[in-house]
């Protein structure tokens, strides 16, 4: 299964839509991206790890939290940054697994890719995000109208004109 690291605030930094929501709550800008992350790994059956700094967060722990198997979330600890927290994980991962890492920050790009890595701009990612949501909004769509289930198509066609003249006569 592939991997994707991606770095939580250098995206909302990056993405029009978080970028905006950003400005009223952080909060609200890290649970739509967790969100959407969301998706795009159960729909792309992929690993999603985002990564939050608080490295400027004194006396921070690190802080895990498994949402489900495609995605799980990172605060880091005090003193460390988005950037150091993938560098090593990729440095363990990289040459035996499928890993992207998504960041727009360029020494961190050249760094995870001579690990092993494939690395992807916060905007290149995006794209491929808002493109698999439209594919999940088709697929959604065909799938409530081949699953319409209204009651005429439970009923046969004799009883379905006795409840319509009955309707029609109230």
């Amino acid at each position: 299964m592939k991997t994707i690291f991606v770095d939580g605030y250098n995206v909302i930094n990056s993405w029009p839509n978080l970028k905006q929501k950003k400005d009223f709550s952080f909060e609200d800008a890290r649970q739509t991206l967790i969100d959407t992350l969301h998706n795009y790994g159960v729909f792309k059956a992929c690993r999603i790890i985002v990564v939050f700094d608080a490295h400027k967060v004194t006396g921070s722990l690190e802080k895990k939290e498994e949402v489900n198997k495609h995605i799980s979330v990172i605060f880091t600890k005090d003193g460390e940054t988005a950037d150091n927290y993938i560098e090593k994980k990729v440095n363990t991962l990289g040459r035996k697994h499928e890993i992207v890492v998504v960041t727009s920050d360029n020494l961190e790009q050249q760094t995870i890719f001579q690990r092993g890595a494939v690395r992807m701009s916060s905007l290149e990612f995006y794209n491929e995000v808002v493109k698999v949501e439209k594919s999940i909004k088709i697929k959604a769509d065909k799938n409530r109208n081949i699953h319409k289930n209204s009651i005429g198509d439970n009923i046969d066609d004799e009883i379905a004109k006795i409840l319509e003249e009955i309707r029609r006569s109230q």
